[in-house]
Formats: structure tokens, sequence, C-alpha cells
């Protein structure tokens, strides 16, 4: 089984943590003054959606976790699972509210996600990057405000919540970046 050293840390390292595959999200190595240095690590268990920290010694090893990263199409959620389908060999997956929790207001069915494999189960769910949703309620719009130098609070289809620049209404499309939770612009 592979191994990651300390130094090869980085943002996004998936590793194995008592049996249970973890990505590494914040990853900060400390060099005091006097000792050893040390790498403080902040992760997310991948099978519970818990975040945690860790401190590891210079040096010190992890088992790399065996998980594949593929891209799979949204079909539908039925009230307790989200179901995927590898569109090349029409195999569907389901994956439970763990691996989803954080991204369910960014799924659109048959958007083309990164879903993680851990033993052929999901264990995460990554959406497209820009998505387009309709905006179902926010304030009125105003005419002529199109520096979007204001904001205002707009409720889209699949129940998210992003400031929107003023001139923007109900009923209108836009393209919402899923990293950062953000408006991007108008739907063409």
């Amino acid at each position: 089984m592979a191994t990651y050293s300390t130094n090869e840390f980085k943002n996004g390292l998936k590793f194995l943590m008592d049996g249970q595959p973890c990505t590494i999200i914040d990853n900060t190595i400390v060099q005091p003054g006097k000792g050893q240095a040390f790498n403080r690590v902040k992760y997310r268990n991948l099978m519970t959606g818990r975040v945690l920290e860790k401190t590891f010694k210079s040096g010190e090893k992890v088992d790399a976790a065996d998980v594949v990263d593929t891209d799979l199409q949204y079909l539908y959620n039925d009230g307790e699972f989200w179901h995927f389908m590898d569109e090349t060999s029409f195999e569907q997956y389901q994956a439970a509210e763990s691996a989803v929790a954080d991204v369910t207001k960014w799924l659109i069915e048959q958007d083309i996600c990164t879903v993680t494999l851990f033993n052929g189960q999901p264990i995460s769910v990554i959406p497209p990057k820009q998505v387009t949703l309709e905006v179902v309620e926010t304030d009125p719009g105003l005419k002529g405000d199109t520096a979007g130098t204001g904001g205002k609070p707009a409720t889209l289809s699949t129940g998210a919540v992003v400031q929107v620049p003023l001139f923007v209404q109900i009923g209108e499309q836009i393209i919402v970046n899923t990293e950062k939770g953000e408006y991007v612009s108008r739907a063409k």
C-alpha cells in the first residue's frame, strides 16, 4: 500500500485514518524555534463528513486511501438517497446524505458530478464548478443598476440563497459558482 510522508501533504490529499478515508482541508507546517517541526492538519472524514484536526511529527507517514474519483450523472433524490449513473456502463450508485450533505443545494438532475468512490460506494460528491439556477424569490429589481454595487439575497430553485446584484429579478436564470456559493452572471 502506498504511503504519504508529511512533506507530501497538500490540500485534497486522500489518506486513511483509523481505516477510514479522509481528505486534507488545511495543512500548516510549523517550525518552532526549538524542537522538531510538525504539521498541523485539518482533515475531513469522507465517511462521516466530520472535520477533525491532528498534529503529525515531521517525517511521519500515513497510508494512502484507495479511492477513485469518477464523473457520474446525477439522476434524482428518492428522499433517502441521491442516485448517480455512470454514462458509459449505465451502472447506478446511491449516495447517502453524508456524501452529499454540503452540496445538495447545487445538485441539478442530469448534471455531471465528480463522485469519490471507496470500495464501490460514493463517499463524496463535488458538483460542477458552475450551475445555472432560477431565482424564485428576491426583492424587486432596480432598473438601471448595472454596476452591481449593491446586493440582495435571492432564493434559487434548489433552495440555495446567494447574494445577487440589485437588477436581478424573480424568474431569471443566473449562473452560480458552487465552490464559493457566489453569483457569477445572468444566464443567456
